[in-house]
């Protein structure tokens, strides 16, 4: 079981609450439930109409845009500390990927309802999460830049 100071720490180091105040990282933690996986399963599957964000406690995830996939065709591999399903819980869109669990994991889940909840509740939780992935988007896209310059030199 993790306590609640080893899950405010992993809150405070996720990319998507690394901005929201600690008072009210302690509401979000609160809330949140402790989940295990073993190695082989599926968190999520892409297309599924999803009702949880995660954050990744122990174990590794790998990330892919098709259902069943090899290791070669992952888009990308999650560690402690990285979330994952909180995209749609913000466009209620269907899993843009399917989270594929490499290592038997721990993970926190959020679901839709307490998240909703809370925003409406802390305000600046939102503010927070705004500010996270607006960093998010613009690390994604230097990284676009460097690699389109990376292809121009080469």
């Amino acid at each position: 079981m993790i306590d609640l100071i080893d899950r405010l720490v992993l809150l405070k180091e996720s990319a998507i609450f690394s901005r929201v105040l600690t008072d009210d990282l302690r509401r979000i933690a609160e809330l949140m439930d402790e989940q295990r996986y073993f190695s082989g399963e599926r968190v999520f599957d892409i297309d599924e109409q999803g009702d949880y964000l995660y954050i990744l406690v122990s174990g590794k995830i790998g990330i892919s845009i098709e259902r069943q996939t090899s290791a070669d065709k992952l888009i990308d591999t999650l560690t402690p500390g990285d979330c994952l399903g909180e995209m749609n819980l913000l466009d209620e869109l269907p899993r843009s990927a399917t989270a594929h669990v490499l290592e038997d994991s721990t993970l926190l889940s959020l679901d839709k309802g307490r998240l909703h909840g809370l925003l409406l509740s802390y305000p600046e939780i939102s503010v927070g999460i705004l500010r996270s992935l607006s960093l998010r988007l613009r690390d994604a896209h230097r990284r676009q830049r460097e690699t389109e310059q990376s292809v121009i030199l080469s």
